[in-house]
């Protein structure tokens, strides 16, 4: 069974989850060291695996081969260090000792201590009996009477086993082009990714997976992790000369500290990790899983299709605007009704009024009730866009409280689409944001929020905050998850989509607060693909806003039909953001019936495992979503651009039953499971640029 044990032989800990094994042992010399992490193994084979040789040091090399579990800077150590603190006196470096632990069938707690100082350090694991996932996560105690300075605090190091090569894969981008999969060679040395940004970044994003060189989309093992913190991050990927690998990761980046108070304890984020066989197709299915089983607060929802109305307004917001679209979003099938930016304030454009969060009367002379209560009586729920962590400077709030925002002295204030950061780490503006959120929502019957944030941090600072001015990077993350942990807690009915310009804020940390993703501000449906299939590595398809919007698309200027643009979006959770007053009647009725068609096939979409068949390309690419229980299997086929002479070859299933059957529920055939395993479907695609197709598969036998 899944769970933790313990060879007090040997002093071995193995955590065992339902397909694998990670464990560590105490050695004669009082290190912790890492000793296993692969296939499931038993606690008395685990308590055969030779022990880590010890430290050897040489003159220049220092603790040559030593796997340390959690490694801290401190002796002839000159690797990466997980853990870095300056007492009082001015020393600096750790020398641990184990002082005990405590388990159960499901978690271990080591707890370590300084040799001299009154400093604790508790290395945690928690395993599920329903995944391969093991959570890591650290805590450090400050048991003295003085401060201790903490230079950095990573939440796990993951040593990875030797191989015969390495090769890591990870994200990277940019605004509007989020999510891009890179796959390179581990250099020797070290291979930092991060973001100093506040968020987690448009840039990267918190997470990797090693493989040996040799795996594939189905084959291979792959080495992965992925952190939880939605602030700045950094994971940093070592191979020695020798090629020892280990990866280390946690909130902050470099040159930020924080004080450990006098009897404080403080917890880091998780930073969970997954070894798994089948390839990265696999590894992704893996995390799917637990991110619907452990993460999200509400995972056997199915996510509405929304309208959002930003694309038919823009800042041109008032309430008979809204009535009508909400009429016509309504008849298109839309089940959520999402008022976009410039509702509030003095907002008739991106200069004024952000942090001004009352109703401008002129657009909505009674409020916004009414409104919401003819979305409602229209059969949809109904949401509302805010961006609580912005003010502009050219608002009454700024006006009143310019200390709020980011600021340090003798510094110019740093303007980024006209507006500064809200400074939450300070009580009291994340008081205020409760207050007037906890209004809106409960005063006017809102039923979601697509809370935004539109720029990083510049000048990160805060003047009368004390003697500790870079605890703002970890304190201004703690007290926005504790705003949405309030909001949910008071509105249980609220569901939040979480977008930072886009994709800025994507990881395991708010997912456990909000219910969905804005991946990317760039809707074009060729380049969603890409974005889909980068987002989809680590986060499940159900978290995944997906907009049919107009054309020619806003940002590349590419025409796309209607139906690439929504079997696009249908890939994920379906959403609608066109002008749809300028939509032709023959748009209005094909947009009904592929709105329906999603709902038929949504169960599967959103919470079936996702097979990666084909990769975006110029050529055809195809996903395949098939249910947990195996009765139902929807498959997406895009054909950006056609090849004269070079027909589409059939495109192999993965999922099925071999020995069962499938009906076709577009045409009415049934096909065999071992046919559409071995042999494949093929296509049938409509001619011309931009050609789509679903099949939508269900078992008769």
């Amino acid at each position: 069974m899944p769970g933790v044990e313990f060879d007090a032989a040997t002093r071995t800990w193995l955590l065992s989850t339902p397909g694998t094994g990670y464990a560590l042992r105490l050695g004669d010399d009082g290190v912790l060291r890492h000793l296993y992490w692969g296939p499931r193994l038993t606690l008395a084979q685990a308590s055969t695996v030779p022990a880590p040789r010890p430290a050897t040091l040489t003159q220049f090399e220092g603790r040559v081969y030593d796997i340390e579990e959690f490694p801290v800077e401190g002796g002839a150590r000159f690797g990466v260090p997980a853990l870095q603190v300056r007492f009082a006196d001015g020393t600096r470096g750790l020398e641990l000792a184990f002082a005990g632990q405590e388990r159960n069938a499901d978690t271990l707690s080591i707890r370590l201590v300084d040799r001299h100082y009154p400093f604790e350090v508790s290395l945690h694991y928690r395993v599920y009996p329903d995944s391969d996932v093991v959570e890591r996560w650290t805590s450090l105690a400050n048991t003295g009477d003085v401060p201790v300075e903490v230079l950095r605090a990573d939440s796990a190091t993951w040593p990875v086993p030797a191989r015969a090569g390495y090769v890591v894969r990870h994200v990277t981008g940019h605004w509007g082009g989020e999510s891009q999969v890179e796959r390179v060679d581990l250099a020797r040395g070290e291979t930092v990714l991060t973001s100093r940004r506040g968020t987690t970044g448009h840039h990267a994003n918190p997470w990797f997976t090693i493989d040996a060189g040799d795996a594939s989309e189905e084959h291979g093992e792959v080495f992965s992790g992925a952190l939880a913190w939605s602030g700045t991050w950094r994971i940093t990927l070592s191979r020695t000369p020798t090629d020892v690998v280990c990866v280390t990761g946690g909130a902050g980046h470099e040159g930020v500290s924080w004080r450990l108070a006098p009897g404080e304890r403080r917890e880091t984020p998780v930073f969970a990790g997954l070894y798994g066989v089948g390839g990265y197709g696999a590894t992704s299915r893996v995390w799917h899983r637990y991110v619907r089983g452990h993460v999200l607060p509400h995972p056997q929802e199915l996510r509405p299709v929304t309208y959002n109305s930003w694309e038919a307004t823009g800042f041109t917001v008032d309430e008979p605007g809204q009535r009508r679209l909400a009429a016509q979003a309504a008849e298109l099938g839309a089940e959520l009704f999402v008022m976009d930016d410039g509702w509030f304030g003095a907002r008739v454009d991106d200069r004024a009024g952000l942090g001004d969060w009352t109703v401008n009367r002129d657009r909505f002379p009674n409020g916004l009730a009414p409104l919401a209560a003819e979305v409602h009586r229209l059969g949809m729920r109904f949401g509302i866009w805010v961006e609580p962590e912005m003010v502009n400077p050219d608002s009454d709030l700024h006006r009143a409280r310019p200390d709020w925002v980011l600021h340090m002295r003798n510094r110019h204030r740093t303007e980024l689409r006209h507006q500064l950061v809200l400074n939450f780490a300070r009580p009291d503006v994340a008081e205020w944001a409760h207050g007037w959120l906890d209004e809106l929502v409960g005063g006017n019957d809102v039923d979601f929020l697509k809370w935004d944030m539109n720029r990083p941090f510049t000048e990160a600072g805060w003047p009368d905050g004390g003697d500790d001015p870079d605890r703002l990077w970890v304190r201004y993350v703690e007290n926005l998850y504790g705003v949405l942990d309030r909001l949910r807690a008071d509105h249980p009915h609220l569901r939040i989509q979480t977008c930072s310009g886009g994709g800025g804020r994507v990881d395991l940390g708010i997912l456990r607060r909000t219910d969905e993703v804005w991946p990317s501000d760039n809707t074009d449906a060729r380049d969603r693909l890409s974005v889909q299939h980068g987002y989809g590595q680590i986060y499940p398809t159900v978290t995944m806003a997906a907009w049919v919007t107009d054309v020619p698309n806003f940002l590349t200027g590419r025409t796309v039909p209607l139906r690439f643009r929504f079997h696009v979006a249908m890939a994920g959770v379906l959403a609608i953001g066109g002008n749809l007053p300028e939509w032709a009647d023959e748009e209005l009725a094909e947009a009904r019936l592929l709105v329906a068609q999603y709902k038929r096939i949504r169960p599967v979409v959103q919470h079936g495992d996702v097979y990666r068949l084909l990769p975006p390309s110029d050529g055809l690419s195809a996903t395949q979503y098939v249910a947990v229980d195996g009765t139902e299997s929807v498959v997406f086929f895009w054909l950006p651009a056609p090849c004269f002479g070079r027909e589409a070859a059939p495109v192999r299933l993965r999922g099925l039953d071999p020995a069962a059957r499938y009906r076709d529920e577009a045409t009415g055939e049934v096909q065999h499971g071992a046919v559409l395993l071995g042999h494949g479907l093929r296509p049938q695609l409509p001619s011309g640029d931009y050609a789509s197709a679903v099949v939508h598969l269900v078992r008769v036998d």
